[in-house]
């Protein structure tokens, strides 16, 4: 293995020393660091200079890329290319948002917890962020580790919790922070999606919890128990103990798993720095329904 591993807890989180992701990796080298990144969720490489160009032919070693869910915004002008989500405060001509621009209240739902398209039919399997440039203050990223949270849950919670489906959706997160500006058309590209609270993680065989802000009910409950449910799982796992804090270097690239994490961004002066990062996203290879033999025409039916 020609690169070095640093853990920052010893299961969750780790840095990635002597490697240069601008260049190609072999086969091997590839192998070790995807076994880094099932036991550790979270990577963090420092100090990487990448184009747009590098970092999807790195994201792509992880598996097809998602278009954008911006791409399907009526009369929204992108500032990157449709594979990337632009996690910025930036228009299209690289300014500052203003204060009360429609994409700055939409890009605000990143600061609850959640896991990336797990409003989509096919969520995704991970996520990798680059910074360009940061604020001098604020704006960390927060990770739980789900793998962790399930692990500490009582018995009877873990029984509980098998089997059971919630339906995730984009406008269940935004509404949350008062955004309702979906068009029909753009409701109608993005249907909600059931999705299993628990599920196996492939990478490394740990059950784990799949949560996210975009849950909006859990199917077969009531929905005021279903939310109080997916409440208390979500402040459950979120305590000190399953969290990592990143704060964030110019030319930090991390990755981190979306089938066992969730994240969430911290408040910065956003009207005052720019901040220019670029995610590319990585479909996983089934619903999650499918990956724990659960039909899902069920829950299409139950609509």
């Amino acid at each position: 293995m020609s690169f070095s591993v640093h853990p920052i807890t010893p299961t969750f989180a780790a840095e990635i020393g002597d490697l240069d992701l601008s260049a190609p990796l072999g086969e091997a080298e590839f192998a070790a660091l995807d076994d880094a990144f099932n036991t550790y969720s979270v990577l963090v490489f420092p100090d990487q200079r990448l184009d747009d160009d590098a970092q999807m032919a790195f994201s792509a070693r992880f598996g097809p890329l998602e278009t954008t869910i911006q791409k399907l915004r009526k009369g929204v002008k992108l500032r990157v290319g449709p594979k990337f989500a632009d996690v910025s405060n930036l228009d299209a001509d690289n300014e500052i948002l203003a204060e009360d621009s429609e994409r700055r209240h939409f890009n605000s739902g990143n600061r609850l917890w959640h896991t990336d398209s797990s409003f989509r039919i096919l969520p995704a399997k991970c996520s990798l962020l680059y910074a360009r440039s940061i604020p001098p203050t604020g704006g960390q990223t927060e990770f739980a580790d789900l793998r962790a949270a399930y692990d500490a849950l009582p018995a009877a919670m873990k029984a509980r919790l098998e089997g059971l489906v919630a339906e995730h959706s984009i406008t269940e997160s935004r509404a949350k922070i008062g955004y309702d500006q979906f068009t029909e058309g753009e409701i109608e590209a993005l249907p909600r999606a059931p999705q299993v609270v628990v599920r196996t993680h492939p990478g490394s065989q740990r059950r784990t919890l799949y949560l996210a802000s975009h849950a909006a009910r859990i199917f077969g409950m009531d929905d005021g128990d279903g939310k109080a449910l997916l409440a208390e799982l979500i402040a459950h796992a979120t305590q000190r103990q399953f969290l990592y804090s990143h704060r964030w270097r110019a030319n930090d690239l991390v990755v981190w798993d979306d089938r066992c994490t969730m994240h969430r961004g911290l408040p910065f002066d956003d009207l005052r720095y720019k901040r220019d990062m670029r995610r590319t996203t990585v479909e996983d290879v089934a619903p999650t329904c499918e990956q724990e033999g659960i039909p899902a025409e069920q829950f299409a039916a139950a609509e």
